[in-house]
Order: C-alpha cells, then sequence, then structure tokens
C-alpha cells in the first residue's frame, strides 16, 4: 500500500505551486492547490481547483517526458474506448524559477 507523500519533496510544495500559477496562469491563481495525499517519483502532483491537476517533474531528468506526453496522449485518447485519457490544458514554463515545465492539466 503507498503511502503519503509529505509536502514540499524535491523543493516543490503548495506555496510554489500557487505562485507558479499566479504568474502564469491568473486566471486560475484564485483556484485552491491542494498535494495529492499519494503521487509518484518522477513528479509532484496536485489539484488545482475541483477539475484539474498539476504536475511537476521532480528533476531535470523527468521534464523531457511531459513533452512525450503531450504528444502521445491526445494520440492514445483516439485509439482507445477502454482508457479515458485527457491531455494537458496548458503547458508553460519560460517564467518559471527552474527549467522544469510544469503541466496544470485534467486528472
Amino acid at each position: 500500500m503507498p503511502t503519503a507523500t509529505p509536502d514540499g519533496r524535491a523543493g516543490i510544495n503548495a506555496a510554489l505551486v500557487k505562485r507558479l500559477i499566479a504568474a502564469q496562469f491568473p486566471q486560475w491563481s484564485r483556484l485552491p492547490v491542494i498535494p495529492v495525499p499519494v503521487d509518484d517519483w518522477d513528479n509532484r502532483t496536485y489539484r488545482l481547483g475541483d477539475d484539474m491537476t498539476v504536475r511537476l517533474p521532480t528533476a531535470a531528468g523527468y521534464a523531457p517526458a511531459v513533452d512525450k506526453e503531450c504528444n502521445w496522449l491526445p494520440r492514445l485518447r483516439r485509439l482507445s474506448r477502454a482508457v479515458v485519457l485527457r491531455h494537458p490544458r496548458a503547458v508553460r514554463a519560460e517564467h518559471a524559477p527552474n527549467p522544469l515545465p510544469d503541466v496544470p492539466g485534467q486528472p
């Protein structure tokens, strides 16, 4: 059984996510940011409001996977009826305090 991940792993916490959202996506800046109880090793994941998530890579080596997912998830969604996949609504990294992309997307 997975255990809950403490907020702040890899230098990423809810306060940082709020700052990134406010700077890059001001239309979502009033939405609550809540860490998911259990997330994966490659990314930190947060709920953004009721219907979105924010995923930030925990290390530079994981950042290329963001582009791969943005490319492949829409293709896989068209090919599969069994798996419900949604592609990111927004990807932005130009103003991030580090070179890692951040991806608010649908869960």
